[in-house]
This record gives C-alpha cells, sequence and structure tokens, in this order.
C-alpha cells in the first residue's frame, strides 16, 4: 500500500507522520490514479512510483526549514506537489496552492475535501497574482517542484515570499549552471541561496536537489513581468 511506503520511507528522513496521515496518502493516490489522465496531471502512476517518486520527493524538504505554522504557497502545484504531502505530513502548514490551469484547480478542491485537509485553492498565472496585495510577500515559504530555470522560477516565486522567508526551488542534480545563472536574478529580486541540499528518495537510487534562497529584501515592484518577457530574456 502507499501509507506503508510513504510510512517506511518517512522514517528515512526521520519524519514522524501524524496518526491519519496514511489514510490520506492512500486516497490521493486513488484519486490522482482515478483523475490524473483526465486532468493531465501526472505520467508517473502505480502505488510504488506514486508513493516514491511524488509524496516522498516532496516530504524530503520537510526536515530542512521550519515548517510548522508557516503560511506557504505552492507555485504551480499541478497535482498538489509539493504543497499536498507537505500539508498531509505537517497539518498546521497554512496551504495555499497555485496554479494557471482551471482543471488542476478543480481536481485539488476536490482532493482537499476528499482527504479532509484545509487549502486554498487558487486559478491564476503566478505573474498575475504576484501584484494582488492580499498574495504579494505575504507567505514564510514559497514553493515550485518544476523543469523551469531556476532564473524564471525566481521571478515567478520570490514576489510572493515576505523579507526572512524562503523560496525552496526543488530541482535535479543537474542544476549547478542554473544555480550560477541565477545570481543577477536574485540580486534584482531581492534574494540570496542560503543553502542547497541533495537528497536520495529512500526505496530508489535517485538523488534529487532543493535549493534554499531566503529573501532578504523587498522585490522591486516591476517583477514579475509578463511570462513570454521573462521567458525570453531571464534575468
Amino acid at each position: 500500500m502507499v501509507s506503508e511506503i510513504v510510512t517506511f520511507g518517512a522514517k528515512e528522513f526521520n519524519i514522524d507522520l501524524p496518526p491519519e496521515a496514511g489514510a490520506a496518502f492512500d486516497a490521493y493516490f486513488s484519486f490522482l490514479e482515478r483523475q490524473g489522465e483526465h486532468f493531465n496531471l501526472t505520467a508517473i502512476s502505480g502505488a510504488g512510483e506514486v508513493a516514491r517518486l511524488h509524496f516522498l520527493d516532496c516530504l524530503a524538504i520537510l526536515p530542512f526549514t521550519q515548517f510548522k505554522n508557516a503560511k506557504v504557497i505552492d507555485v504551480g502545484s499541478g497535482a498538489g506537489f509539493p504543497g499536498f504531502p507537505l500539508k498531509i505530513a505537517e497539518p498546521s502548514i497554512d496551504l495555499t496552492a497555485l496554479d494557471a490551469t482551471k482543471k488542476r484547480i478543480t481536481f485539488l478542491t476536490e482532493l482537499s475535501s476528499l482527504i479532509g485537509i484545509d487549502a486554498t485553492c487558487i486559478h491564476a498565472r503566478a505573474e498575475d497574482a504576484a501584484f494582488l496585495p492580499e498574495l504579494r510577500e505575504q507567505f514564510d515559504i514559497a514553493l515550485a517542484r518544476a523543469v523551469a530555470d531556476l532564473r524564471i522560477l525566481c521571478e515567478l516565486c520570490l514576489p510572493f515570499v515576505a523579507v526572512g522567508g524562503l523560496f525552496i526551488a526543488m530541482k535535479g542534480l543537474d542544476s549547478d549552471k542554473e544555480l550560477l545563472d541565477a545570481n543577477n536574478a536574485l540580486n534584482e529580486l531581492g534574494a540570496k541561496i542560503s543553502d542547497s541540499i541533495n537528497y536520495r528518495i529512500p526505496g530508489t537510487g535517485i538523488t534529487h536537489r532543493a535549493i534554499f534562497i531566503k529573501k532578504v529584501t523587498e522585490t522591486p515592484q516591476k517583477y514579475p513581468r509578463r511570462f513570454a518577457v521573462i521567458k525570453r530574456s531571464p534575468l
């Protein structure tokens, strides 16, 4: 069962899941399998693959910073990764899930009701939502688990982070050049790299990387730019 794989793997990260987490992860997996193809959510399927490559991969960052009672935004949440698994493991998180695709937000809204977690699900593009007063620089932690270049992710995500907060980008081990290339973007956006941690996903030979970026000053109001401009001319 998914819950057994996740519970066992979480212990390798020194995470003690709450009693209700196992049932929530099983329900999450079942709903994802039923709805995933319709909502175009993930190419990964099967209990073992989803449990390890999605759920445990998301949980890996939990021990590395203070998530308890944190106000967290998951930018480009998709199927809920990494925000929803983190919320299951640490229920005190105040979670906002943001995605530009309406059907994914529909999925997340239904999922939150199904597994009994409280999450705010917002249908909007990050470059638009970042200018809303109720969202701009209002979060302790912003999360992104995406293949986009780190410079692009920084411009889209850092405007949501309060000064003193963190943006955590979940990347692969091939992100060394992205880290180097991001220096100008970080300076422009008021942030700096605080840590970069490699972790192995339990039950696999796969190692991923979490990049921790600290917000040190307010992001200038001109950022983020329109996505076409960001993509064409990264900072």
